[in-house]
C-alpha cells in the first residue's frame, strides 16, 4: 500500500506543478461519452501515458486524456476514458485516478457510463440517474491493507449515490425540458456481454441497467469521502425472450447521440453546485 500511495503522490505532484487551480469536481466519462466534458474551458490537457504511473486506456472511444479547467465557474478535472477490470487492470489500478483526484482536493465525483437497459420501459438513448449499484465483479478496490489517511476500513455504502445531487440533476434535466430515468446499476467484470439467463437474473435482483465499470470507482470515492453522482446512458434494452446481438460500434453510436443531453444536465448540475458553494 505504501508503494501504491507513493505512485499516487507522484502523479499528483506532476499534475499540481502544471495546473493553476486545484479542482473541486471530478468527472469520469465512459464509452462514447468523452464529449460530455465539452463544456469545460480547458486550461491544461494531459495524455494518460504522460502522467507518472497512470494506467492507459485500451478501449475504443476512450480518448485517454485528463483535462483540467472550468465549467460554470467551478474548477473541474475531467477524465476522457476510464480503466476496466476486463482490460486486465487490478481494482487498485482501475481506481488510481480516484486517488489522484482525492489528493488533488476533489470532493464531488460525477461519473457516466454506457449501459444496457434491463427495465422494459427504458429505450435506447435514455439517461438514467444511478440511485444504487450491485457489485457483481467479485472485486473490491479496498481489499488489502487500509490506507487510514484516505478513509476508514469499513466505509458505509447505504447512500453511495448522493440524494441531493440526484435531486439537483433531476431538476436540471426538468429545467431543460429533458426527462431522465432513475435506477439501480449492476456492475459486471466483462468483457463478454450478458446471456439471456443472466439478464433474467439481473432483473430478478432489482437491476435496471448493466455495465462493466463504475462500481470500483464509486467504492473508492466513498472511501475517500466524496459525494457521488452517476449517470448511465442506456445504449440498448435487453429482452431475454427475444435476444438481439449488440456490437460495440452500435453502443458507441447511441452513447454519442445521447451526449448532448448528458452534457446539458452536467453543466447545469455543476452550475448549481458552484452557486451552493458560493452562497
Amino acid at each position: 500500500m505504501e508503494n501504491y500511495k507513493n505512485k499516487v503522490l507522484e502523479a499528483t505532484a506532476y499534475l499540481k506543478a502544471r495546473i493553476k487551480t486545484n479542482p473541486c469536481v471530478g468527472m469520469l466519462t465512459g464509452t462514447g461519452l468523452g464529449e460530455s466534458a465539452q463544456s469545460l474551458r480547458i486550461s491544461a490537457s494531459f495524455d494518460y501515458e504522460n502522467i507518472p504511473n497512470f494506467p492507459v486506456s485500451t478501449v475504443q472511444s476512450h480518448q485517454g486524456r485528463l483535462l483540467t479547467g472550468d465549467i460554470q465557474g467551478c474548477a473541474v478535472m475531467a477524465m476522457q476514458g476510464r480503466f476496466h477490470l476486463y482490460e486486465g487492470y487490478t481494482p487498485a489500478e482501475v481506481t488510481f485516478p480516484i486517488r489522484v483526484m482525492q489528493e488533488m482536493g476533489v470532493n464531488i465525483l460525477i461519473l457516466s457510463n454506457a449501459a444496457g437497459g434491463l427495465n422494459s420501459e427504458f429505450k435506447a438513448g435514455d439517461i438514467m440517474l444511478i440511485t444504487d449499484h450491485i457489485n457483481l465483479t467479485g472485486a473490491n478496490p479496498l481489499i488489502g491493507p487500509n490506507e487510514d489517511s484516505w478513509g476508514i476500513r469499513f466505509p458505509d455504502m447505504s447512500a453511495a449515490y448522493d440524494k441531493e445531487l440526484i435531486s439537483i440533476a433531476a431538476s436540471a434535466a426538468k429545467s431543460k425540458g429533458l426527462s431522465v430515468r432513475r435506477g439501480v446499476y449492476a456492475g459486471l467484470k466483462g468483457p463478454s456481454l450478458e446471456t439471456p439467463a443472466e439478464i433474467r437474473f439481473l432483473k430478478t435482483i432489482g437491476a435496471e441497467a448493466v455495465g462493466f465499470s463504475t462500481v470500483q470507482e464509486v467504492i473508492a470515492a466513498i472511501h475517500a469521502g466524496m459525494r457521488v453522482l452517476g449517470f448511465s446512458t442506456i445504449t440498448n434494452v435487453h429482452d431475454p425472450d427475444n435476444p438481439s446481438p449488440a456490437t460495440l460500434e452500435e453502443i458507441i453510436e447511441v452513447a454519442k447521440r445521447a451526449t448532448p443531453v448528458l452534457e446539458k444536465i452536467i453543466r447545469k448540475v455543476i452550475k448549481k453546485i458552484n452557486e451552493t458553494k458560493s452562497s
